[in-house]
């Protein structure tokens, strides 16, 4: 099962994103950047037409004006970007309507209906006939591409969570798989930001959660039933912390002579307060499910299986499960002379229910 997005694939998503957030100089990076791995200048422009469906007609003329300097930059320093093919034309007998309530279905996996639709059909015609229909009938993207850009630009865009949901499904309806959206949640982490990789890693995890959802296969491609028992069983509740902790923990020591190593278990929602480990510091070795990591004044930061914190003595920070999934990581103590952790306030809910 592919679990990674090509070349191509990873540079549709920032040029995606910043043409969305309107950020012209990001994008003549992101342009250039794309161009250099092979997408046509066809490609590329066709990345940029599609978005004005999404971000609006200014976004969409800027980035295109973008492309037209970029292009000329490029042609002066002697590059010779292929221009690729155009669309195919559409067959004089095809309906927009028809074709885009099809191509819609296919995507979505059913008919559409919803009662903002009854309430406004017009916009629900629009919808069908010209974005469904006009703009993915164009072959000169697949849909996985499409799909791509889509979800690039409304995880650049604030406010649109609902959408970026339904169009994460949509993707996997296209094919990519989940672990190629979860390397798109690394490719916009690198590439765009890790405050609007983390949100995009909330929506794309509720995705993941849903019952019956094809993103219940993982990001490794197995499927995901982690329930705090991984590599090391999750031990008994964590009694002797709990008041340092929002929800039900588990803490199984596995050394406590030398290196003190423990492993840590969260059930959904779980997270313990703000706290600095004075002196030693302490690294986590995140072993399953979905969870957090933020440092005080630093944007917060998604975990999953694999990943490695490495927390300095002196930082204050917290730790703990994303709101829909359970989360387990080894944490081990870095030795010091005098070491100490000092426990601070809980996490607000406010600023959790952001996250999760």
């Amino acid at each position: 099962m592919q679990n990674h997005l090509n070349q191509k694939q990873q540079a549709v998503v920032p040029v995606a994103a910043f043409a969305a957030s309107g950020d012209i100089t990001q994008l003549n990076t992101a342009l250039n950047e794309a161009l250099n791995v092979g997408m046509t200048v066809n490609e590329v422009k066709e990345v940029l037409i599609q978005l004005y469906a999404y971000a609006g007609f200014p976004r969409s003329l800027n980035a295109l004006g973008a492309l037209m300097a970029v292009l000329k930059q490029r042609q002066q320093q002697g590059f010779n970007d292929a221009p690729g093919t155009d669309a195919t034309p559409v067959p004089a007998h095809e309906n927009s309507l028809e074709t885009g309530a099809r191509n819609q279905t296919q995507l979505v996996g059913q008919p559409v209906s919803d009662p903002l639709f009854d309430f406004a059909p017009t916009i629900d015609q629009f919808l069908k006939s010209h974005l469904f229909g006009d703009i993915f009938a164009r072959d000169t993207l697949d849909w996985q591409a499409r799909e791509l850009a889509t979800i690039s630009a409304l995880a650049a865009l604030t406010g649109v969570d609902s959408q970026l949901k339904s169009h994460f499904s949509m993707s996997l309806n296209t094919g990519l798989t989940a672990g190629q959206l979860w390397d798109f949640i690394d490719v916009l982490k690198q590439k765009v930001g890790s405050a609007v990789a983390a949100n995009a890693s909330v929506v794309l995890a509720d995705v993941v959660a849903a019952p019956g959802s094809q993103l219940e296969v993982g990001q490794n491609g197995m499927t995901e039933s982690f329930d705090g028992n991984g590599v090391f069983p999750k031990g008994p509740k964590n009694e002797a912390y709990a008041q340092y902790f929002q929800g039900t923990s588990y803490l199984n020591m596995l050394c406590t002579e030398g290196v003190k190593i423990g492993n840590v278990v969260f059930e959904p929602g779980c997270r313990n307060n703000w706290h600095i480990h004075h002196k030693g510091g302490q690294i986590l070795l995140v072993t399953g499910g979905h969870g957090w990591y933020q440092q005080w004044d630093q944007p917060p930061r998604p975990l999953q299986a694999g990943d490695v914190v490495t927390i300095p003595a002196g930082a204050k920070h917290w730790h703990g499960a994303a709101g829909n999934s359970w989360f387990a990581h080894i944490a081990i103590e870095v030795p010091a002379e005098s070491a100490s952790t000092e426990w601070l306030e809980p996490v607000s809910d406010q600023d959790y229910r952001t996250l999760s």
